[in-house]
């Protein structure tokens, strides 16, 4: 599985013109299923994110993980949204191929499967729409981002 985190001030996403999913501080977490990505994949990258210290202590180093920081709630939000393409290879032509993606039941599954286990791991979480036509509204705090990949049998 991948994944891009982006430390954000605040974030929302919008289906249909309706937000349905909206977090203050914390972490916006765009994830990807691949072909080959099994339930430890989204197991082994929830937790990392969970642990991930990317955010400011006191100091102004990063010290601080989005369940250590101090927000609405007693820690940061998560916003978890489905996106296909971070699976995108462009390395042939000019058009990307998406074919490195998981297929739509097993996509959809895994998605599923993340999102549970970050409710039950983090007070705070909301999601995007699986295979919906999303806006992503954000504040990128920092800017920081970072990219994950959880390897199959790693």
């Amino acid at each position: 599985m991948k994944a891009v985190l982006q430390r954000v001030a605040q974030a929302h996403v919008v289906v249909a013109g309706e937000t349905i999913g909206r977090i203050g501080p914390g972490l916006l977490v765009l994830v990807c299923a691949e072909r080959g990505d099994a339930d430890a994949q989204a197991d082994r990258l929830l937790t990392k994110i969970l642990k991930l210290r990317i955010f400011s202590d006191d100091a102004g180093k990063m010290n601080r993980s989005v369940q250590d920081i101090d927000a609405q709630g007693g820690c940061g939000g998560l916003l978890i949204v489905s996106q296909f393409t971070l699976a995108a290879d462009a390395s042939s032509g000019n058009r990307p191929s998406f074919t490195g993606a998981a297929p739509p039941e097993e996509g959809r599954r895994l998605y599923d499967h993340f999102v549970a286990l970050a409710r039950a791991a983090h007070p705070q979480v909301q999601t995007g729409q699986f295979a919906a036509d999303m806006q992503v509204h954000l504040v990128n705090d920092g800017p920081v981002t970072i990219t994950l990949q959880m390897a199959p049998g790693v």
